[in-house]
């Protein structure tokens, strides 16, 4: 039989457990901070119908398609891998409307793929997080305001450092560039093209505006004066509201649900310092129609956006005549998690869920060794025997080491006659001697 070669693929990582146990513990901390604001858990297949994929204007080039290997033919792939959790989402909500309960609170922790060009900090296979409210023809402006106030606790609880959430209104700034006279179909454009100030500066922003939608280039730079705008949150509000395109019923709806948002913030005890109005933030994507956000970390801005979104009309109008608007956040989970591992922000630690290890000073003894580590583990400690016959104390200990394990419980013959264990400490390499009611108090520590 030929040898396969063990080749990675490219663009879809796999960890070491000592980082798939930092990964878990980080997803375990995001799902908990979800549901501590009432947020239900749903899990759609990571595969759709092809048309459902593309019916919101999904990137076919970046698809994966699914065929059997035995399929005949070159027939057209039915099938394709979700490339992000919002398409599926709207399906779902379309599909079960009349079960689910409205405004509806949802959040979701699943992989998806895309086929992009991997690089540092690219995925073709990666974690999103998704949170949103979805409301049956309204939904209020203060869940604007609470998502805030989830991704304030998920980061704060990640440790990840300093972060700020920036956010915006695009009815304020269509109504911005109304008032300086883009037309209408026009201003989806220059969204697309200001969102990218951050990334390509000012002086390609103003050129790309002049050069793909004709746009004068004294006009450019004031577009592009408007987002730079950059003071205290109530001083730019205060800023905003002395414009003169506060005439514009779009900027002037705009601006008092961003000051609505913004005091809704505030409310629910989120930091000024935590969270800022920042008016290049546009967000290219065609959907958003009010409050967008990202998120970024002050330390690490090279990183770009760790998490955004924002809010939308009409979630699922390629699959449903009902309306259904909301608002919703994502945080791209693995490419966060990989950068601050390699940047040491998150550490990795124990290659092991367990915190004690049970040794076998003899085979005979197996039986005693698992007992106590049945009772441990009935107490929630997680717990692994060494079972693997012929090994010393002294491999044991080296192995329990290796693994990052925090106690060895140790019980030979003579331990075994006394009623008792010995217990380990590896970090202090204390050894204590317990009695059976003792064992778990000294390894929870």
């Amino acid at each position: 039989m030929s040898i396969v070669s063990p080749r990675p693929m490219s663009g879809f990582p796999e960890l070491l457990p000592d980082r798939q146990i930092v990964l878990n513990r980080c997803i375990d901390t995001v799902r908990r901070r979800f549901e501590l604001s009432g947020f239900a858990p749903i899990e759609t297949p990571s595969v759709e119908r092809v048309d459902v994929l593309t019916s919101k204007g999904g990137d076919e080039k970046e698809i994966y398609a699914i065929r059997r290997l035995a399929a005949e033919g070159d027939a057209e792939a039915e099938f394709a891998l979700h490339f992000d959790l919002t398409v599926p989402l709207a399906r779902y909500v379309a599909q079960h409307k009349e079960q689910l309960t409205f405004p509806f609170r949802r959040y979701q922790i699943q992989k998806v793929w895309r086929g992009e060009r991997p690089q540092q900090g690219r995925y073709r296979e990666f974690y999103q997080c998704d949170i949103d409210v979805i409301g049956r023809n309204t939904i209020g402006l203060m869940n604007d305001a609470e998502l805030v106030s989830v991704i304030f606790g998920v980061f704060t609880e990640l440790e990840i450092g300093r972060f700020v959430v920036r956010i915006n209104n695009r009815k304020l700034l269509q109504g911005c560039y109304q008032h300086y006279g883009i037309a209408v179909d026009q201003v989806p454009a220059v969204l697309r093209i200001v969102d990218k100030l951050e990334k390509i500066g000012r002086e390609k922003v103003i050129g790309e505006l002049t050069e793909s939608l004709s746009v004068d280039a004294a006009l450019g730079q004031a577009l592009v004066g408007f987002a730079e705008l950059d003071m205290p949150t109530d001083e730019l509000l205060n800023r905003l509201s002395e414009l003169p395109m506060v005439a514009n019923e779009s900027y002037a709806t705009g601006l008092d649900e961003l000051r609505s948002v913004v005091d809704g913030i505030r409310s629910l005890g989120v930091p000024d310092e935590v969270f800022r109005v920042d008016l290049r933030i546009a967000r290219g994507l065609g959907y958003y129609t009010g409050t967008v956000y990202e998120t970024t970390l002050v330390d690490h801005a090279d990183l770009g956006s760790i998490c955004s979104g924002g809010r939308y009309e009409d979630l699922a109008s390629h699959f449903t005549k009902d309306k259904l608007p909301g608002v919703g956040i994502s945080i791209g989970l693995s490419r966060l998690v990989f950068a601050l591992l390699e940047r040491g922000v998150l550490t990795v630690g124990a290659s092991t869920p367990a915190r004690v290890l049970v040794t076998v000073m003899d085979v005979e003894l197996t039986a005693h060794a698992l007992s106590v580590a049945a009772t441990l583990r009935a107490a929630g400690v997680a717990t692994e025997v060494f079972l693997e016959p012929k090994k010393g104390l002294g491999d044991q200990l080296r192995y329990a080491s290796k693994k990052g394990v925090a106690f060895v419980v140790i019980a030979g013959t003579d331990e075994i006659a006394a009623g008792v264990v010995k217990v380990k400490n590896l970090a202090t390499g204390i050894e204590s001697t317990c009695n059976p009611t003792e064992i778990l108090a000294t390894v929870r520590g």
